[in-house]
């Protein structure tokens, strides 16, 4: 799937064994930005030794107002080979993480799992996070059956319009939809360990945007309907207007609390409803 590169949904074909740039911005080797035990993630990937992030470069997304854009538009960012990417995840479990967390990790999938073998041959027992926008090919999931404990997507979007008008890409709400299903199958609802920590399943992410843009309710209901009612979903509160969003004006603010409070009641309603039928 690297040459011609078809990783992620956009499949845009590009040689990046011989050297070329995805359409992502992802060449041959991976890069990643930095990597650390996190303790500002869920508090299921948290416990007590953090969660393991490991902050690869570029997004196959073009959010306007992505919160992380030096690291998605690669403007932070150093190679590793195979190697040293096996060695940071030693590194993460020696130093007491509760898992390896990859952040954004699509594009570099087959250097992800050829690392993922050398560090297991050395010991790494660690469950494995994959946290990632939603905008995933089910063909390249299939492969991750096994490999992967914990899928960590956004759901973003309910609408082509708007994805294609904040992330520069129309077929979102699609992609998304059917790539939980396959996470879903593969893990199931999150499952906890004695200790309150995730050891596998799925847990969803949720941006709550300013003026319903994400289409929250719908959401809810898909997830609750074709995913599980049952469904751990981190319904966040934090978007603010970063990196381009000061140039659409309707989103260039932070949500109110009404606005927040109507996506927890969106997903409390969905998740009673479901639960019922």
């Amino acid at each position: 799937m690297l040459e011609p590169c078809k990783l992620c949904p956009r499949e845009c074909g590009a040689s990046r064994i011989s050297g070329e740039r995805g359409e992502c911005g992802a060449g041959k080797d991976a890069e990643i930005s930095s990597f650390s035990p996190h303790f500002g993630e869920e508090a299921p990937l948290v416990g007590r030794g953090g969660s393991g992030t490991i902050f690869f470069a570029f997004c196959s997304l073009r959010c306007v107002f992505c919160q992380n854009y030096e690291i998605s538009r690669g403007k932070l960012k150093y190679a590793v080979t195979t190697a040293e990417l096996a060695g940071i995840m030693l590194e993460l479990q020696a130093r007491g993480c509760e898992n390896i967390n990859l952040v954004t990790p699509t594009h570099y999938l087959p250097q992800i799992v050829e690392a993922l073998s050398a560090a297991a041959g050395e010991g790494l027992r660690l469950p494995l996070v994959y946290n990632c926008s939603g905008y995933e090919r089910v063909e390249a999931l299939r492969l991750l059956e096994g490999i992967v404990d914990i899928y960590m997507p956004d759901f973003k979007y309910a609408d082509e319009t708007i994805a294609r008008k904040y992330s520069r890409i129309s077929d979102y709400p699609r992609i998304a939809r059917e790539a939980l299903k396959e996470m879903h199958r593969q893990v199931g609802d999150l499952a906890l360990d004695k200790r309150g920590v995730a050891f596998k399943g799925l847990l969803i992410r949720h941006l709550v945007m300013p003026g319903n843009a994400a289409g929250t309710a719908e959401l809810m209901k898909f997830i609750a309907r074709e995913i599980s009612p049952r469904s751990w979903i981190n319904i966040m509160d934090q978007y603010y207007p970063a990196y381009m969003a000061y140039r659409y004006p309707e989103i260039n603010r932070r949500i109110t609390p009404g606005e927040y409070t109507a996506a927890i009641a969106a997903a409390r309603e969905s998740s009673r409803e479901f639960n019922l039928l």
